[in-house]
């Protein structure tokens, strides 16, 4: 990853291995990162949190993450979803939205949330 920024994303993500490699990823690269991994803590990290962008697994413990993503969209934070399923798993009101692939790719993770930074977030 690139510039060092004080950007700060909300990883939520319920895989500890997985979530500890993304934050990893992404403090090298300069964000700061705040970490959820219930569907719970999530919602109130988007209710009270300074947050540039956020990193949302689908399926959290087996719960959708969905309400994060209405709740951030609603405050005008830009987000991406993390699946393994790709777009074919979202809902239709979030058709489009941007999805990180799992398995994880480092460059391409660096370019999708540059993207999601720089286009902000969609009208719903």
């Amino acid at each position: 990853m690139t510039q060092p920024t004080s950007q700060c994303v909300l990883l939520v993500e319920d895989e500890m291995c997985l979530a500890m490699m993304l934050q990893d990823l992404l403090e090298d690269a300069g964000y700061r990162v705040i970490k959820a991994a219930r569907v719970a803590g999530a919602m109130a990290m988007a209710d009270d949190q300074s947050i540039d962008a956020a990193i949302l697994d689908v399926n959290l413990a087996g719960r959708d993450v969905f309400p994060v993503a209405d709740k951030l969209r609603k405050r005008g934070v830009p987000f991406m979803f993390a699946s393994g399923y790709g777009e074919r798993g979202l809902p239709t009101e979030f058709q489009g939205s941007p999805v990180l692939q799992k398995p994880y790719d480092p460059a391409a993770l660096e370019t999708m949330l540059s993207n999601v930074l720089a286009e902000g977030v969609r009208p719903s």
